[in-house]
């Protein structure tokens, strides 16, 4: 449970601070509490499109082991790819919410 929650907030963190470099221009002046959560919803929604998508790797399917957070027998750098993208996405929905500008 605490390791559970370890991981969240560490890779939101860094999920987070990805996705705001990634963010275009002036849309990633955010809070960093914020860029924390965008880097949790970039977790959970990244990953979970990635598993709908492309599934598990073809050497593990059908092993129990392996499910969407489990996707492959090395470290999944294409999943978290998706991760940062919709945390980008995520920073730049939460920039024009709460309406913050650089000026």
């Amino acid at each position: 449970m605490i390791g559970t929650i370890l991981v969240t907030l560490i890779g939101g963190v860094v999920i987070g601070l990805l996705g705001k470099f990634l963010a275009p221009g002036s849309r990633d002046n955010i809070p960093f509490w914020l860029v924390v959560v965008c880097g949790i919803v970039g977790m959970l929604v990244g990953g979970w499109i990635y598993y709908a998508i492309f599934g598990v790797a073809g050497n593990v399917a059908g092993n129990p082991d392996y499910d969407m957070w489990n996707t492959s027998k090395g470290i999944d750098w294409w999943r978290h790819l998706w991760q940062v993208v919709v945390a980008a996405i995520a920073v730049v929905v939460a920039a024009g919410v709460t309406g913050k500008s650089k000026a």
